[in-house]
C-alpha cells in the first residue's frame, strides 16, 4: 500500500522536513532547508548517494549567472524560457518554465557563493537549441564530480543523510496532509519517521520496465542509462493522494552511448562537425536536432547501432571531458589513418561511406545542402586521421511526473495544492512537453536543481509554521 492512514503509523522520531532521494534535487533541497535554519533528513534507498545525476554529464543550464556576466554573456530569463518553449513546441506549463528559468541563475550563484561549489561556464561549443552559452559544470565536467561536491556541501551543512532507507509508503490524513513515511531496511527491518513537510526528489520511472513499456513503448527494449532506483514511487504516491501525473510520455534519450562499453560520448563532437552513420555507411538524420530525439533515430537503424565519425580536431575537443577520456581509455574510441582503414575495421561499405563524408564536406564548403536540414557551414570538413565510436541509443530519464505549481507544491486533479507535499526533478513534471523531441539539452538537471532549491525553501517555511 503506497499511502497508509495516519492511524497505522508508529513514529520513532520526527524531522521538520524529510527529503526522499539523495541525488542533486534532494541534496539541493536539503541545503535550502538548512539555509533557512531548519533541520532536515535525506532518505536514500541506496547505501551511497548516486542517482541519475552521477550518471549524467553534470551540465546545468542557467541564465543570468555571475559566470555568464564574467564572460560578457547576456542571457535574460525570457530568452532562456523562449528557448525551452521553442524546443517543446509550447507544451510546457509557462509558469513552471518561467519559475525554473528565473531561479536557475540564483541557484548556481547560491551553490557557488554559499556552499563553495566550483563551476565553470562551458565554452567552445553551443548545445542544440540554446541561444547563448549557459551550460555550467563542475570543472571535471562529470555528474559524479557534481554529486561529490553537493555531498561535501550537505555534510558540511549538517544535513542528516540516511542510506539504505527505502521509503515504502507515506502516512497521510484524510485531507492529504503527510505526517511521515515508512522506511524499509535491507535486512527486513523498518521504522516510521514523522515530518511536517515532505519533498519528493526520487526521480521518475525509468527503472520500472512495466511503466516504461506502458508510457514510452519505443524505449522498452532500449539500454537504460539511468539509475535503477527510479521506480516511479513519487508518481504512485502522488496519484494515491489525488495528485495528477502529466506528460508521462516525455523522456530524455541520448543517441551517443558507446556500445558495449556503456560510456556517454559527448554530443559536442556532433555539434562541432562530427557525423553519425549507420551500418550502411549513410547518415540518417540531422545530428543537430538534439541528442535526446537522436536516441530514437539511432535505435531505428540496423541492429540499433550507429557510428560517431569525426577527426583529430574533434578528438582533442572530446579529451576535455572526463567521460570521453574514460571511453578512450576503455578502447571505445578508435583511430584510423584513412577512411579505407576505418571502413574495413568497422565493416562498413567503403563506397557509401566515402560518398557520405564527401557530401558532408561539400555541405561545409557551401556547395550543396543537406537533405536532413543540417547546416554544415562554419565548421571545417573532416580530415584524416579519422576517429570512430560504435554507439547506441539509450533512455536516460523520464520527464513526465506529478503536476506542481511554481512553488513546487504537488497539485490535486482539481488544481488545489496538497497541504505539505513538494516535488522536484524527475518526480515532478518537467519542462520538456510530452515528447522526446521536446527535451532541450540540460532540462533534467535544470529542474532537479531549481525545483530542489524552491521545494527546500518552501518546505522549510511551511515546517516552521506547523
Amino acid at each position: 500500500m503506497t499511502v497508509r492512514p495516519l492511524a497505522e503509523a508508529d513514529f520513532a522520531a520526527e524531522a521538520p522536513v524529510l527529503v526522499v532521494g539523495g541525488g542533486a534535487c534532494g541534496l539541493i533541497a536539503a541545503l535550502a532547508v538548512r539555509d533557512a535554519g531548519c533541520e532536515v533528513v535525506v532518505l536514500e534507498r541506496d547505501a551511497a548517494l548516486s542517482g541519475s545525476t552521477a550518471l549524467s554529464s553534470g551540465f546545468i543550464p542557467a541564465c543570468d549567472t555571475r559566470f555568464q556576466a564574467s564572460a560578457g554573456i547576456e542571457d535574460p530569463v525570457d530568452l532562456m524560457a523562449a528557448d525551452i518553449q521553442r524546443k517543446n513546441g509550447g507544451q510546457a506549463d509557462s509558469a513552471i518554465v518561467e519559475a525554473v528559468c528565473r531561479r536557475s541563475g540564483r541557484t548556481i550563484d547560491w551553490l557557488a557563493e554559499r556552499w563553495g561549489l566550483p563551476f565553470v561556464l562551458l565554452d567552445g561549443f553551443l548545445y542544440p537549441g540554446h541561444s547563448v552559452r549557459r551550460m555550467h559544470a563542475h570543472p571535471e565536467r562529470t555528474g559524479a564530480a557534481l554529486m561529490g561536491a553537493l555531498l561535501n556541501a550537505a555534510e558540511g551543512a549538517g544535513v542528516d543523510i540516511v542510506g539504505n532507507a527505502r521509503v515504502s509508503a507515506l502516512y497521510a490524513g484524510t485531507d492529504g496532509r503527510i505526517s511521515g513515511v515508512r522506511i524499509e531496511r535491507p535486512d527486513g527491518g523498518g521504522e516510521d519517521l514523522g515530518c511536517r513537510a515532505l519533498v519528493l526528489a526520487c526521480n521518475g520511472y525509468g527503472g520500472d520496465p512495466a511503466m516504461v513499456r506502458r508510457h514510452i513503448p519505443e524505449m522498452a527494449d532500449a539500454l537504460y542509462f539511468g539509475h535503477a532506483g527510479n521506480r516511479g514511487d513519487a508518481v504512485r504516491w502522488g496519484e494515491a493522494l489525488g495528485g495528477e501525473a502529466v506528460h508521462m510520455t516525455a523522456y530524455q534519450g541520448h543517441g551517443s552511448v558507446a556500445h558495449p562499453h556503456g560510456v556517454l560520448i559527448t554530443w559536442a563532437l556532433m555539434m562541432e562537425g562530427g557525423i553519425q552513420v549507420n551500418r550502411e555507411g549513410r547518415r540518417f538524420s540531422d545530428e543537430h536536432h538534439g541528442y535526446s530525439e537522436q536516441a530514437v533515430s539511432v535505435l531505428a537503424q540496423p541492429d540499433g547501432i550507429a557510428f560517431n565519425l569525426y577527426d583529430q580536431r574533434l578528438h582533442d575537443l572530446g579529451l576535455g571531458f572526463d567521460d570521453y577520456r574514460a571511453a578512450d581509455k576503455a578502447g571505445a574510441v578508435r583511430r584510423f589513418e584513412s577512411l579505407d582503414a576505418l571502413a574495413s575495421a568497422l565493416d562498413l561499405p567503403m563506397a557509401a561511406l566515402a560518398e557520405t563524408v564527401e557530401h558532408a564536406a561539400r555541405c561545409a564548403r557551401g556547395e550543396t545542402t543537406d537533405p536532413f536540414g543540417r547546416d554544415f557551414t562554419g565548421q571545417p570538413e573532416l580530415q584524416p586521421p579519422y576517429y570512430a565510436v560504435r554507439v547506441t541509443g539509450a533512455l536516460f530519464h523520464t520527464q513526465g511526473g506529478l503536476r506542481i505549481d511554481a512553488t513546487a507544491r504537488v497539485l490535486r486533479r482539481d488544481g488545489t495544492a496538497l497541504p505539505n507535499l513538494f516535488a522536484g526533478g524527475g518526480a515532478a513534471c518537467g519542462v520538456s512537453g510530452s515528447q522526446v523531441w521536446g527535451y532541450l539539452s540540460g532540462n533534467g538537471l535544470l529542474t532537479a536543481t531549481t525545483l530542489g532549491h524552491i521545494a527546500g525553501e518552501q518546505a522549510a517555511r511551511l515546517a516552521a509554521k506547523a
